[in-house]
């Protein structure tokens, strides 16, 4: 059986985001209202690393991210609950940052880098309905 013995590089580098996600989705196979956040090119992708911030007064929440296979987000099969983040809550001021929240953190060190073969994608629900919405953005790169 070959292997590969050369380092592969990255081509490009890929920044991401999907929609504002607002709304609860507590389904836990990656079904329902999903925001995608980053797909793979034809030769494949790399995800350095997921981070999130609250765009105003917003209760606590999870954030899930799930891979699909490139395939319907509707059909559970396709989809797979890949990391969490709980998210706590936040209050809109003008004199303070609100909190970065980033994976991988030291509770899933291992969940990133993460590999994703050509097509397929990133996405994203939170748990609980939240009033301003949380912004989401990937850090990656294509093959």
């Amino acid at each position: 059986m070959a292997t590969n013995t050369i380092p592969i590089y990255s081509r490009a580098g890929q920044v991401s985001w999907g929609t504002t996600l607002t709304t609860a989705n507590t389904a836990m196979d990656g079904t329902g209202t999903v925001v995608i956040l980053f797909t793979a090119g034809a030769d494949g992708g790399r995800v350095e690393r997921v981070r999130s911030k609250a765009l105003g007064t917003n209760v606590a929440t999870v954030l899930r991210l799930f891979i699909n296979n490139g395939s319907d987000p509707t059909v559970a099969t396709n989809n797979v609950l890949y990391a969490e983040k709980t998210i706590a809550a936040t209050t809109a001021t003008q004199v303070a940052s609100t909190l970065t929240n980033e994976l991988p953190d030291n509770a899933d060190i291992s969940a990133f880098p993460l590999v994703l073969p050509a097509g397929y994608r990133l996405t994203a629900t939170i748990g609980t309905t939240v009033a301003s919405g949380l912004r989401v953005s990937v850090i990656g790169s294509t093959y």
